[in-house]
């Protein structure tokens, strides 16, 4: 008498599945992308949620408390005036990963529209890239310090002097930094153009725009969302060292760059007024670049499908 087959293993329906909950399961399986979400939503959360704990100005100035080491009053001590510096590094956080976030959006935005019209109109091709090529030639940081030089006043004039420079120094970075996005998304446009699907809706005679917006720009859409990811780091680092240089925000303003700069005098009586800023900054890029590598590992389809 012969056993019975064993039933088949039942396979899990995927059919309702979005391609993002493929997505999702590819990026758990990275665990430097999961440490790095987690060590960033704690920043995020620290700095934003933080104020509403730790209810001390970070403006306020108590000469009696000035240059006092960690304690239960102020954690992380105090500065040459008395500022707190925890309530100093959580509102120095908001600015710097506030700029992090619009830079990345400005240079996303602009690299994208330059990338896919780029790739897609050959009258447009040689222009634009001639155009990303200057721009990659120009040295970044001293264009970003005439910029500042030539604007600051302008805008503060105009806007105040934290908002004039917060709108200077986000429109620097993001004008400055869309290059690398523009050149991936033409390749991708490029390689795009000679699938099947496109040529099917050419031949039907589907309007351009009408193809762009349906058929291109939802398959680049990955390589976009890698180079967000990598561009919140590169305009964190880059205010950080512009407000180094005592050239971003004012001294009443704080960033972590600023805390940087303002701690450079009292590095030998004083050197944890330098840890706690670049601790803070060396986090945040790493766990971004963290999350950068899962999204590109998550968002290929032919690792996606192992």
């Amino acid at each position: 008498m012969t056993d019975a087959p064993a039933p088949a293993r039942a396979k899990p329906d995927t059919s309702g599945r979005s391609q993002w909950w493929d997505v999702w399961d590819q990026f758990k399986t990275h665990k430097g992308a999961l440490f790095g979400a987690a060590v960033f939503l704690f920043i995020v959360l620290a700095v934003t949620l933080g104020p509403l704990v730790w209810t001390i100005e970070p403006t306020f100035i108590d000469i009696r408390a000035r240059n006092s080491g960690a304690s239960l009053a102020h954690p992380f001590g105090t500065d040459q005036l008395g500022r707190d510096i925890l309530a100093r590094m959580m509102a120095g956080g908001q600015v710097s990963i506030a700029v992090g976030l619009t830079a990345m959006l400005i240079s996303v935005l602009l690299g994208a529209f330059i990338g896919v019209l780029a790739g897609f109109f050959r009258k447009l091709d040689g222009f634009l890239m001639g155009l990303t090529n200057l721009f990659l030639a120009l040295p970044l940081l001293p264009l970003l310090l005439v910029m500042v030089m030539l604007f600051r006043e302008t805008l503060a004039r105009s806007f105040g002097p934290e908002m004039g420079t917060f709108i200077l120094i986000v429109s620097a970075i993001g004008i400055t930094s869309w290059m690398q996005t523009a050149r991936i998304v033409r390749g991708e446009v490029l390689a795009l153009k000679e699938r099947e699907f496109v040529l099917a809706a050419r031949s039907i005679g589907t309007p351009s725009r009408r193809m762009i917006l349906r058929h291109i720009l939802p398959n680049v859409l990955s390589p976009i969302m890698v180079s967000a990811t990598l561009g919140i780091a590169t305009a964190i680092i880059t205010e950080s060292a512009l407000s180094f240089l005592g050239l971003g925000f004012p001294p009443d303003f704080p960033t972590w760059g600023r805390l940087l700069f303002d701690a450079v005098d009292y590095l030998q009586q004083y050197p944890e007024r330098v840890f706690w800023p670049g601790l803070a900054i060396s986090l945040t890029v790493l766990s971004v670049n963290y999350i950068g590598d899962g999204l590109r590992d998550a968002l290929d389809p032919r690792i996606r499908g192992r």
